[in-house]
């Protein structure tokens, strides 16, 4: 969701602001191809969006314990930046999407078969197509109301929103 800059740190954010932020959408990906590939290749998908997940939530955990390390009273923080990126990560980034793509593939293949009179293999590519181009077109909604979520619930608890905790 926020990035470092929003944070006001002055380097980008390896995660959040550059090219390995898409790492994140792979899944997204590996779902809209389901219905080309052999489903271990989705699930390796899901592998990679998992890694960028835990990858990020031990980086904001890193900056936390960077940003505490004079002040063992907020090792606290640490722990709540970790666990805040991973929930926000896994439910933006992986689940909530992973799902929505999934749903409309299924959906639009069954449309397609009803509607048309395409054959099977055209039908999954424009499936595919249509999974892949909605990607983008998902993203900002699903952040912002992962945002809400956590916003009404977890974050109440630990006294943020908004964004993941800054370090």
């Amino acid at each position: 969701s926020g990035s470092a800059r929003a944070m006001g740190a002055s380097e980008p954010d390896l995660y959040r602001d550059t090219w390995v932020r898409y790492l994140g959408y792979a899944n997204e990906v590996g779902e809209s191809f389901r219905l080309l590939v052999p489903v271990p290749v989705v699930w390796a998908s899901y592998g990679v969006a998992t890694a960028y997940v835990t990858a990020d939530a031990i980086d904001k955990g890193r900056r936390a314990a960077t940003a505490h390390a004079q002040d063992p009273a907020q090792a606290t923080r640490v722990g709540v930046a970790v666990v805040d990126t991973f929930i926000w990560q896994s439910l933006a980034s992986v689940a909530i999407p992973g799902f929505t793509i999934n749903r409309l593939c299924a959906a639009s293949l069954a449309l397609l078969g009803t509607l048309t009179r395409w054959p099977l293999p055209l039908r999954r590519w424009a499936t595919t197509a249509l999974g892949l181009a909605t990607i983008p077109v998902i993203i900002t909604p699903i952040d912002r109301t992962v945002d809400f979520l956590m916003d009404s619930s977890l974050r109440k608890l630990y006294g943020t929103s908004g964004e993941p905790p800054a370090p």
